[in-house]
């Protein structure tokens, strides 16, 4: 049994063994999990992929005369933003579409800029502008603002996502006889296509099935930079099917993160547009597990071959809420480039990057072993199974 405060003892005398996901795989290959689990202190994650559920938020500053945003409108290079909060605080998600975006009129929609390419713009350091009108007050009289905005000068800019880093997903096919444009990509008619979206044998949470390691107030690179877990996700779902090695079968957990935009980097962070369907943000992120016992250990070695997930149909049972998977794969299949369904033989696509999952662990490990990067205690756990904590659909109620 190790503790996080011994290990971070170790870390900063520089004595601590670091290794990545794909690192303790072979480790524990050739050596067993007792024996690994003696040797390492961390194993470090990655994952690199399109997370919409992700934002962040502003404090630009007081103008002369003041401006109260808050309760005004307020757009940064022609996308919106919210602004129900007090005078000069914003918050702008990564799906928001500028009010002139045609959207889906002209089938498919391009999309072609949105919050995550603001975001990305702001953490590339580039100008933006900002656009704010308000109703005035007495105490803050000014209606309208435009001005240019600049990351180094703005008082706050903080990432703040509430939904990343999903444990497992779907893999997305398409049964039908037409193309459909999805958030997991375009997918051809008659299973002319698999898309899938993770790391798999990298993946943060599929490395700590249970969380046992990992919750609020973990420490963790987020965008480039430092961040930290601030809650579980939203639709954080911990009671699904799991096999006996402990990894969920569909989507499961998620963690809600955050940390200073100042310090992170563009290619962390990239604004993308998804053919048909909208504006996103895609994330990296990488979190550190520490090697407290055997059984961390065991978890953390989990392959590919041995993390199953569900093919779905996302022509009709998706949209439609049909319960129910076509087939179910592990990783290894999926990323061996090709899977079969129904007898049907269909290439796979990935809208996570595997190699750019891989870069965020050994930069993460690179910071640890320098001593740059401590671990933190979770000051509370993310809710597990028995917990009674589940993501339910909306139960519809008519209005009368």
């Amino acid at each position: 049994m190790k503790s996080i405060k011994e290990i971070n003892a170790k870390i900063k005398k520089g004595e601590a063994v670091v290794v990545t996901a794909e690192e303790i795989i072979d480790l524990v290959g050739r050596k067993g999990a007792k024996k690994a689990a003696q040797e390492v202190d961390v194993v470090t994650t990655g994952t690199f992929g399109p997370m919409c559920s992700s934002g962040a938020y502003f404090n630009v500053g007081h103008s002369k005369p003041r401006i109260k945003i808050g309760g005004g409108s307020c757009k940064v290079n022609d996308v919106p933003a919210y602004t129900g909060f007090a005078a000069v605080d914003f918050y702008l998600g990564a799906t928001a579409v500028p009010d002139d975006d045609p959207l889906n009129k002209v089938f498919p929609g391009e999309f072609k800029y949105g919050g995550g390419h603001v975001i990305h713009d702001i953490v590339s350091g580039r100008d933006v502008r900002l656009e704010a009108a308000a109703y005035g007050t007495d105490c803050y009289p000014r209606k309208k603002l435009e001005t240019l905005l600049n990351i180094k000068n703005l008082n706050e800019a903080v990432l703040f996502n509430i939904r990343n880093c999903y444990q497992n997903y779907n893999v997305a096919v398409n049964l039908s006889d037409k193309m459909i444009y999805t958030y997991m990509g375009a997918l051809k008619p008659r299973l002319g296509n698999a898309n899938y979206c993770s790391a798999g044998q990298l993946s943060p949470l599929l490395k700590d099935p249970y969380y046992k390691t990992l919750g609020v107030g973990t420490k963790i690179f987020l965008g480039g930079g430092v961040g930290y877990i601030a809650w579980h996700g939203t639709q954080h779902n911990p009671a699904v099917k799991r096999k006996e090695n402990g990894a969920p079968q569909a989507p499961a957990g998620t963690i809600a993160v955050i940390g200073d935009l100042k310090q992170m980097k563009p290619e962390w962070l990239v604004g993308t547009s998804m053919l048909g369907y909208g504006v996103t943000l895609i994330v990296g992120i990488g979190v550190p597990i520490p090697v407290l016992d055997e059984e961390t250990v065991k978890y953390a070695a989990i392959r590919d071959e041995d993390l199953y997930t569900q093919v779905v149909d996302y022509s009709e049972a998706y949209p439609q809420m049909v319960a129910g998977s076509l087939a179910e794969v592990n990783y290894a299949q999926l990323k061996s480039g090709t899977i079969t369904v129904r007898g049907k033989q269909m290439p796979t696509g990935s809208l996570s990057s595997y190699s750019k999952a891989r870069d965020i662990a050994e930069e993460l490990k690179l910071w640890i072993r320098k001593g740059d990067f401590l671990l933190t205690e979770p000051v509370a756990p993310l809710p597990q199974a028995d917990s009674g904590y589940t993501f339910k659909a909306l139960k519809e109620r008519p209005i009368v």
